[in-house]
């Protein structure tokens, strides 16, 4: 239960009861990651239902959107904003860690913020209803992906990121993929949605993400995790919505 509690401190902003959260409690947090996710895509796409009762639906959409970010301080968009700047503007690798420490945003960030809210807007618009099934799983995929990140490849940072590496076991990537296989397994019972497509653009963009970083950095930090969630994300979406 610990591990839960933190999962949800780590990744919201909501007032989760219970004991305090330590350090070493995130490595286990990281198992619950899709759990997470879930929640986050069903109060999201709830409230996009909600607002269509009463809004059309690109203004219900971008309500939707709003409060998703509201729920969770736009953590993963934070870290893939400071990716890009990174990598944008960087040419080494400890350039590209320099600019994504820096709290500024500059031109890369703010065209991967765009095109990452942009995304989530018109999903929700183009999927109506569907999207109380298919924003979650999308989400649920993006969660599970930094366990995978966190698996495969080693820590270049000196933050949290490095710390939830070092406590982090087979244990809590094979429950992120448990947890991962009943999202979707309950999505295949009681969705049209095709399953397969998501599934196979988000196993390809992480490990492509997976085999970038390595080549490019030779590793993982907080920033290209979160990077790395909202790509998968994405991808997923994109699957979703393929005619």
């Amino acid at each position: 239960m610990r591990s839960l509690i933190a999962a949800f401190r780590f990744l919201t902003r909501l007032p989760v009861p219970g004991p305090e959260t330590r350090t070493e409690d995130l490595a286990g947090a990281v198992g619950w990651f899709p759990v997470v996710g879930a929640f986050v895509g069903v109060a999201t796409a709830g409230v996009f239902a909600l607002a269509l009762r009463l809004w059309a639906a690109p203004v219900a959409a971008a309500l939707a959107v709003a409060f998703g970010l509201m729920l969770t301080g736009g953590f993963h968009e934070d870290g893939c904003t400071d990716a890009a700047d990174g990598l944008g503007g960087g040419w080494s690798k400890e350039r590209v860690l320099e600019i994504m420490k820096d709290s500024r945003i500059g031109a890369y960030g703010a065209m991967a913020l765009w095109c990452t809210l942009t995304l989530r807007w018109t999903a929700l618009w183009s999927l109506e209803l569907q999207a109380l099934w298919a924003l979650p799983l999308a989400m649920v995929w993006g969660r599970w992906s930094i366990a995978v990140m966190l698996r495969l490849l080693p820590s270049i940072s000196q933050g949290l990121a490095r710390e939830v590496h070092k406590g982090l076991g087979w244990g809590s990537f094979a429950l992120a993929t448990i947890l991962l296989a009943l999202a979707n397994l309950v999505a295949w019972r009681w969705t049209a949605l095709n399953l397969l497509r998501p599934a196979i653009a988000s196993v390809v963009v992480v490990l492509a993400w997976i085999f970038y970083l390595r080549r490019r950095l030779g590793g993982h930090s907080g920033d290209l995790l979160g990077a790395g969630n909202q790509l998968v994300e994405a991808a997923a979406l994109l699957a979703l919505l393929v005619k």
